[in-house]
C-alpha cells in the first residue's frame, strides 16, 4: 500500500511570491498590453465626459436606460473608471517587474568578455579550415578592431562579439514604456483641461467660475491655475470658396499674465497654442453667436446679448436655444442660425457658406416652464419642451422683429465665437521624451543583429561563426572575414 505524498503548504510568503511572479512574466504584461488596448475602444467609440458633454447628455435623453447601464460600467468615463484603472496600474507593476531584473543582468553580461572559443569548432555554423599562413591572428585582430568587436584572445584564439544593443535596444523599448505611463499617470493625476466659449470684443478671466467645463486632475489644486485673462480681439477664418473646408483660422488676443495691467498681442492658429509654462491655450472650435433683444408685452426688456448657438456641418449651420426666465410668463426659442442662408427641399433651411454672406435666425417660440429651476441639468443649446405650448415660427434677418401675443425678440446681429481649450499637462514632456527612446529602442531592437565569431590557428585555422536568435546576415560575414584572412580580398 502506497503512502500518500504530502504537499507543503505554501504559505502567505509563497503565494505572494508566486503572485509576483505570475504577475511580472512576459507573458503577463503582454496580456495586460492586450486588456489595456481593448479596454481603451469604448472611449474612442463612446462620448466622454471630458471631451463632450453635450453628447453624453444626448445619449441619456435618447436612450435613458440604456445610458444608466452605461454609466453604471464607466463608459462614458473609460480612462477614469477603475476597471480602466486596474490595468493601467497592473501593467505599470508588470512592466517593472519584467524590465528592472533583465536591466541589470543586461548590464552585467555587456560588461563580461566573450566566452572563451569552444574546442569543437566543426560542430558550430559557418566552420572553415585551411592551412594557415602566420600572419591569421594579426588579421583577424585588426579586422574585429575596425567592426568594433568585442574580443576575447586566448591560448592562440580570438572569440569576438558584437550586437549588444539589440538586447539594451529592446530594454530601451520596455523603460521607455514605463516613462510614457508615467507621464500619463503625472498628466491625468496633477493636470486640468477646461474649456470655454468666448465671444469676439469678450474677455476671459482664468478661475474656474469661467469655464464651460472644466476636469481637474485627483491631486490637482485649482489654487495653482495661473493667473491671465485674456480679450478676443478678433477672429479671422479662411475657407475654400468651392469646398468650403477651413484653410485658415487666426484668433487675434490681448493678453495679459499676473499682472493684468499690462497687456500684450499674442496670436493663437489651430496648431500653434499660447503656451504658459506647463499649460497651453488652444483654439478649438467656432462658431456664431446671435445677438437678440427680448422685451415682454410691456416692451421691457427681458433679456439682452449673445447666444452661442452650436454648428451642426462644415457650413456652420448651428442650433441653440435662447431662455427667458425673467419674462412672464416664461418663454424660450428653439432656433437655428444659418450663416449663408439658402433652401433645400429635403433639409428645408440649409447653409452653403460657412461665412456670413447672408444670415438667417429661424426661431419657434415656446411658452411655459422652462425648468431651470427643478435642479436637473440642461444642456444649454436645448430646452424641453414636452411641457410647453408653441406660440409662433419665424425667420429674421438682422434688424428684424418676431411679435408674438406674450412679447417681441428683434434679431440685433451676430458674433463670432471661439471655443478655447486651456490644458495643463505637466506630463507630457515625460511621455514624449518616453516615446522618442521606445522609438530609437525599437530600431535598435530591430536592425541590429548579434553574432560571434570565433578563430583558432593551430596546425590549421578554424574559423567559425554563430547568429543569435538565427539573425540573417552572418553567412555573408562570415564570407567576408574568410576572405580577408586568405588574402583574396
Amino acid at each position: 500500500m502506497s503512502k500518500e505524498i504530502e504537499v507543503p503548504e505554501l504559505g502567505s510568503v509563497g503565494l505572494l511570491r508566486y503572485g509576483w511572479r505570475q504577475l511580472t512574466s512576459m507573458r503577463t504584461a503582454l496580456i495586460l498590453l492586450l486588456l489595456l488596448g481593448v479596454a481603451s475602444i469604448p472611449g474612442s467609440l463612446v462620448p466622454q465626459r471630458t471631451q463632450n458633454p453635450i453628447q453624453v447628455g444626448e445619449y441619456f435623453k435618447n436612450s435613458p436606460e440604456l445610458s444608466k447601464w452605461m454609466d453604471r460600467l464607466s463608459l462614458f468615463d473609460v480612462y477614469g473608471s477603475p476597471w480602466f484603472s486596474a490595468i493601467y496600474i497592473l501593467l505599470f507593476i508588470s512592466l517593472i517587474g519584467c524590465v528592472l531584473p533583465r536591466t541589470f543582468e543586461h548590464f552585467h553580461a555587456a560588461r563580461a568578455l566573450p566566452p572563451v572559443t569552444p574546442k569543437n569548432l566543426d560542430r558550430m555554423e559557418h566552420f572553415s579550415s585551411w592551412s594557415p599562413q602566420g600572419d591569421e591572428l594579426d588579421k583577424a585582430r585588426a579586422w574585429f578592431k575596425s567592426k568594433r568587436f568585442r574580443v576575447l584572445e586566448k591560448d592562440g584564439s580570438i572569440s569576438a562579439e558584437k550586437g549588444f544593443m539589440r538586447e539594451t535596444g529592446n530594454l530601451f523599448f520596455h523603460l521607455a514604456l514605463i516613462l510614457v505611463l508615467l507621464g500619463i499617470s503625472f498628466s491625468s493625476l496633477f493636470g486640468m483641461r477646461g474649456m470655454a466659449i468666448v465671444n469676439v470684443g469678450e474677455r476671459f478671466v482664468n478661475t474656474t467660475t469661467s469655464y464651460d467645463s472644466l476636469n481637474f486632475g485627483k491631486l490637482f489644486n485649482e489654487n495653482n491655475l495661473p493667473d491671465f485673462a485674456l480679450t478676443v480681439d478678433k477672429f479671422t477664418a479662411k475657407y475654400n470658396v468651392v469646398t468650403s473646408a477651413p484653410e485658415d483660422y487666426t484668433l487675434d488676443i490681448t493678453f495679459a499674465e499676473q499682472d493684468l495691467n499690462k497687456t500684450e498681442k499674442r496670436t493663437i492658429k489651430v496648431n500653434s497654442p499660447l503656451k504658459l509654462g506647463n499649460t497651453s491655450i488652444y483654439l478649438q472650435a467656432n462658431g456664431y453667436s446671435p445677438v437678440v433683444t427680448v422685451r415682454d408685452s410691456k416692451g421691457n426688456v427681458a433679456m439682452q446679448g449673445p447666444v452661442p448657438f452650436l454648428p451642426q456641418d462644415g457650413n456652420l449651420r448651428s442650433i441653440g436655444a435662447i431662455k427667458v426666465p425673467d419674462a412672464d410668463p416664461q418663454i424660450g426659442f428653439v432656433g437655428s442660425f444659418v450663416p449663408t442662408y439658402s433652401r433645400s427641399g429635403a433639409d428645408g433651411a440649409v447653409s452653403v457658406f460657412p461665412e456670413a454672406l447672408d444670415p438667417r435666425l429661424l426661431l419657434a417660440a415656446w411658452l411655459g416652464d422652462l425648468g431651470l429651476d427643478s435642479g436637473v441639468p440642461q444642456s444649454v443649446y436645448r430646452i424641453d419642451t414636452s411641457k410647453m405650448n408653441q406660440v409662433g415660427l419665424k425667420s429674421l434677418k438682422p434688424g428684424e422683429t418676431f411679435t408674438y401675443p406674450q412679447g417681441s425678440l428683434t434679431f440685433e446681429g451676430y458674433l463670432q465665437w471661439v471655443n478655447i481649450e486651456i490644458v495643463n499637462d505637466p506630463g507630457k514632456n515625460y511621455a514624449l521624451l518616453g516615446s522618442i527612446v521606445a522609438i530609437l529602442g525599437l530600431l535598435a531592437s530591430l536592425f541590429t543583429r548579434r553574432r560571434r565569431i570565433w578563430i583558432r590557428v593551430g596546425k590549421s585555422v578554424e574559423v567559425a561563426g554563430l547568429a543569435k536568435n538565427a539573425a540573417p546576415g552572418l553567412e555573408n560575414e562570415m564570407a567576408e572575414f574568410v576572405a580577408m584572412l586568405k588574402g583574396e580580398k
